[in-house]
Parts: C-alpha cells; structure tokens; sequence
C-alpha cells in the first residue's frame, strides 16, 4: 500500500532562482500539525476551566474529580498494589480488578517509581500526554487521506465530542486512541510490523482494544487478495502480532481464575458486561422512551444513535453494561468524523461564519455537558 506523504512539502523554486531549503519545508510541513495540536490543546484546556468553575461553585475540588472519578479509582489502586481487589456489593453482583487492562496502570506505576509525582498526578500525566500523541495521530490519518486542512478539521471535532472531557481525566481512551491512530497510519503507510505491535499494545489497554487488532487484520486480508499471496513476511508478522495482546491477558486472566478461555468473560459478566448483540442497549433506550431518566441517559441515547448512523463499532453497540459509558467507547472510533471533518472544511472555505457557529456550538456542548457528567451527574462515566 504505498500512498503520497502528505505530512511534508516538496521543495519549491523561488523566483530568484533559489530552492526552499529542508529546514523551511520541514517547518512548512510541521505547521498544519502544530496548528491541529494547538487547537486540540485549546479545546481541552478551555474544557476543563469550564469543569473546575462548575466544580468550585459546587464545593469540589477539580484535580480530584479529574483524577479519581469511577473507573480511574480501580486504575490507581492496580497502579499502587497491583490486581486482586474484588468487591460484593449484592448477591450477583461481584466487581474484580482483573476487568481492567494492564498496561495504563502499568505506565502510571512506571512514572510514579521514575518521579517524585504522586499516583493521580502521573495518572493525569500519562492520560495528557497520549491525548496530545493521538491528536498528533488523527491529525496524520485525516492528512493522509483527505488532506492536511481536513486532517485539522478532524483533531478538532475529536477534541469537541461530548464525551470528549474522558481525554482529560485519568481513564484510558486517550491512551487507546493513540495507539489506534497510529497502527492506522502504519497500516497506511504499509509499515506492518509497527502496525501489528501498535495493535497489540491497544489490547493491552482496554477490552476494545480487539477492534484495533480486527482492522489490522482486516487490512492484511485486503491486502493478501490484492496482491493475490504475493506480500512480504512483514504482513504476515504483523497479523500475528496485532491480537497478542488482548489475546495474552485475557488467557492470563483465564489462568488466574482457573478457566483458560472462559475466566475473563466471567469477570466481566460479573460487572454486568457482555456481548449481547445490542440486547441490553435496547433495554436502556426502552426504558428511557417509556419512563424518561437524567439527562446523561439521554445524551447518552443521542450520541450512540448519532454513531449507529455513522457506522459504529460492532463491539461498542453489541454489549450490554453500563449504558451511559457507551458514548466514551466511541472515542478510539475517530474515522467516524471523517465525513463530517471535510463537510466542515468545506463550509469554512464557502461560508467561514457558518463554521465557526458550527465549531461553537459544539464547543459549548462538549464543555458544558463535560462539565455536567463530571461534576454534576452521579453516572458511571
């Protein structure tokens, strides 16, 4: 699969006959993501100002809701003692540690043992950091295949989803989506061992990390058609690689619980988690058209139904759990806005006032009902 880089410009004739040198192409080619970057970094930062005003004015303090809400609790505490901590809160109900994936409370144990942070603050550190890498990442998917302007486009409604405020708290989505991001550009670019071992650390990150090993393996299959078998033993390696990861802790979790293949899927029935094609979903949105609930059930009901439109993942849509965590799922899934990305792009070049009310009311969306979950709501996230 060989594609035209589109993250660097070719050197071009000055009039008075000299060449653009590689320091100003390099600059030239580095300004678009700079930009997208900038963007990104503005849009969370305002998110989160908007998030501890309402925090403050509720008698809250923000670093910790940002730090230890829901899940990033279970995270610390792996981060800090490691697995095997389980809870019973009612006959049935039984929530064990070994649900979470290990390679984010893995990197927050790293940095606090490397640094004199404590554990909420690594963990923000880390969840920043790979928020930033995977902008950078959408940003080089949107450029590759649509254009540098597009590639802009994309990071920002990325950073302006609903449930965009995740990308700012100690939870895992940024760090999924960084690794999805860039295993698709390095299946783009035909980089198949990189591709593989990005995939394989998306599975060690969250359970939907699988679907990034699936589009990976996807790709392979295509490729192997078109070139009718003839591919080199990089795609193959690849392909191997690409499942390892979510592959080798559910076993490891299998083998702690005393059944190989089945022990994970216990865990996570145990959490009320499970592919159930869609069962559950339709139970929550029945429940919310005959009997009405809190506002982020419903928000949660639009922005699913917004992403069955666009085609959304299969693993999202088909599970049961929590209902209202569904729309963060989504996060990793940012080839979905690449329709909408390049509408935007082109509204802005027809009618620019157009798409800054557009980009607007987005933002005020994303920043208040960020702030409303986090805050406000008393919603698994």
């Amino acid at each position: 699969m060989t594609h035209p880089n589109t993250l660097a410009r070719p050197a071009v004739a000055e009039p008075a006959g000299r060449t653009v040198g590689p320091s100003r192409g390099a600059r030239a080619g580095w300004s678009p993501l700079l930009t997208a970057l900038g963007l990104f970094a503005a849009a969370r930062a305002t998110g989160v100002l908007v998030l501890a005003a309402t925090a403050w004015a509720t008698g809250r303090h923000p670093a910790t809701l940002l730090a230890r809400s829901w899940d990033s609790l279970w995270y610390l505490r792996i981060a800090a003692h490691g697995y095997g901590r389980t809870l019973h809160l009612r006959p049935g109900v039984v929530y064990s540690d070994l649900a979470f994936f290990p390679l984010y409370p893995g990197l927050v144990r790293a940095v606090t043992a490397l640094t004199p942070l404590n554990a909420s603050t690594a963990a923000l550190l880390v969840s920043w950091l790979a928020a930033a890498v995977a902008a950078c990442g959408i940003y080089a998917v949107g450029a590759r295949l649509r254009g540098r302007a597009v590639g802009t486009a994309l990071v920002l409604l990325w950073a302006l989803l609903p449930h965009s405020v995740v990308l700012s708290m100690a939870y895992t989505e940024p760090l999924l989506t960084a690794f999805a991001a860039w295993s698709l550009y390095a299946v783009l670019d035909g980089r198949w061992v990189w591709a593989g071992v990005l995939a394989a650390l998306a599975g060690l990150t969250r359970p939907n990390g699988l679907a990034v090993a699936a589009a990976v393996l996807a790709a392979a299959v295509c490729e192997l058609v078109r070139r009718r078998g003839r591919v080199s033993h990089r795609l193959w390696t690849g392909a191997a690689l690409a499942p390892l990861g979510w592959a080798g802790y559910v076993l490891w979790v299998g083998h702690r619980r005393g059944d190989l293949l089945g022990g994970y899927f216990a865990v996570q029935r145990s959490w009320g988690s499970r592919f159930d094609l869609g069962a559950g979903a339709r139970r929550s949105v029945r429940h919310l058209l005959l009997h009405g609930g809190r506002f982020a059930f419903p928000m949660a009901m639009v922005i699913v139904a917004a992403a069955v439109l666009l085609y959304a993942l299969l693993i999202t849509l088909g599970g049961s759990g929590f209902f209202a965590s569904k729309p963060r799922f989504l996060l990793p899934a940012f080839p979905l806005l690449l329709p909408l990305a390049s509408a935007l792009v082109g509204t802005a070049r027809a009618r620019p006032w157009h798409a800054t009310l557009v980009v607007g009311a987005l933002a005020g969306l994303s920043f208040a009902y960020g702030a409303y979950l986090v805050v406000v709501a008393h919603t698994p996230l």
